[in-house]
């Protein structure tokens, strides 16, 4: 079990996926426009359509966030619209429901999302980030990435239901980022266990739906915590357009049974091409891949001299993670790329 010291939280913020800005200070003379495979976003968005002026000219209404609460209680499994608390992306929540909690011991599951860290010391906690799960009975805010980013690791639910309750026994709280739950084994989700206590589940609008930019996304709890965490945000929290969106997306089971399907099948052919490369993936989830390899500098090297941003970690330099490519054009790229890698050995950049 590992404390981190406020120098190292700062540091493992700046360390994301997603930015084509440092892409481009690292790669220069790379191809464009970039191919970005260091998020775990869905390639294949919900489709876009039409939004009503009054989402942009008018404050949404306390009736209609009501109904998105709704929706996305039914769409999560959660007991009822009251436990569902929408919000502009669950990145503005983290901080939120760490302030849940007293300060004291934050325990965070990793390796995973480093933001999580972040957000509990700006709450006040002490950092501590362990790979042993048992470790987290002893935190008075326990976190975990379910499935996890980057690996994919499943913490059962059964487990988390155990350290939940023994967590509530002396005041503590369980967080669970369920951001990848869309394409991961669901019956795992704690979202229908949240009435027990002691239970924040975290659900991300935009990976599944492949609209990020939207910033939209739940926490589902108790009651009474959801109540805490509505009153701090305030009205409004949600925009016209998100709030748009939401209602129509997460009502769409159609879309997101074939969506699932479609994911799955692609994360499959990437498997495949990479492993004709004689790369083997550790993880993941269907939106995104984890790869352990020896020569992980090289391979992240060769594909952004090739236009192809995928998702490295400066803590662990022989990992990866590769969202799907949006199609055959650019399953083509990935494969092209790494047969120069192939072919081009360990050549320092």
């Amino acid at each position: 079990m590992t404390p981190l010291e406020d120098g190292q939280v700062a540091g493992l913020v700046a360390d994301h996926g997603g930015s084509l800005a440092r892409a481009d200070a690292l790669f220069p003379s790379a191809p464009r426009p970039w191919i970005d495979l260091s998020t775990g976003i869905n390639p294949h968005s919900y489709p876009l359509f039409d939004l009503p002026q009054t989402a942009f000219t008018r404050l949404p209404e306390p009736a209609r966030i009501a109904q998105l609460a709704a929706v996305a209680a039914r769409t999560y499994g959660a007991p009822s619209a009251a436990s569902a608390v929408p919000a502009p992306g669950t990145q503005m929540l983290l901080p939120l429901v760490a302030r849940l909690v007293r300060p004291g011991r934050a325990m965070v599951l990793s390796p995973t999302y480093a933001e999580h860290a972040r957000a509990a010391a700006i709450a006040g906690h002490n950092i501590f980030e362990t790979e042993r799960f048992d470790d987290l009975f002893d935190a008075d805010l326990a976190i975990i990435v379910n499935p996890n980013n980057p690996d994919g690791r499943i913490v059962p639910r059964a487990a988390l239901r155990d350290l939940a309750t023994m967590l509530t026994r002396k005041g503590g709280l369980l967080v669970v980022d369920e951001a990848f739950m869309d394409v991961g084994p669901r019956e795992e989700s704690l979202a229908r266990d949240v009435e027990q206590g002691g239970i924040v589940a975290l659900k991300s609008f935009g990976k599944f739906f492949g609209l990020g930019g939207v910033r939209l996304g739940f926490a589902v709890t108790s009651e009474p915590l959801a109540g805490r965490l509505a009153g701090e945000l305030g009205p409004w929290a949600v925009a016209g357009p998100a709030l748009e969106y939401g209602l129509k997306a997460l009502a769409d089971n159609d879309w997101q049974e074939a969506t699932r399907f479609r994911l799955a099948k692609e994360a499959e052919a990437l498997d495949a091409l990479l492993a004709r490369h004689g790369i083997t993936v550790a993880g993941g989830t269907p939106l995104f891949r984890y790869v352990e390899h020896v020569r992980a500098a090289s391979i992240f090297r060769q594909l952004g001299r090739a236009g192809l941003l995928v998702r490295n970690f400066e803590r662990f330099p022989g990992r990866l993670r590769l969202g799907l490519p949006a199609g055959s054009i650019e399953m083509k790229r990935l494969d092209e790329a790494l047969t120069g890698w192939a072919e081009r050995g360990d050549e320092a950049p």
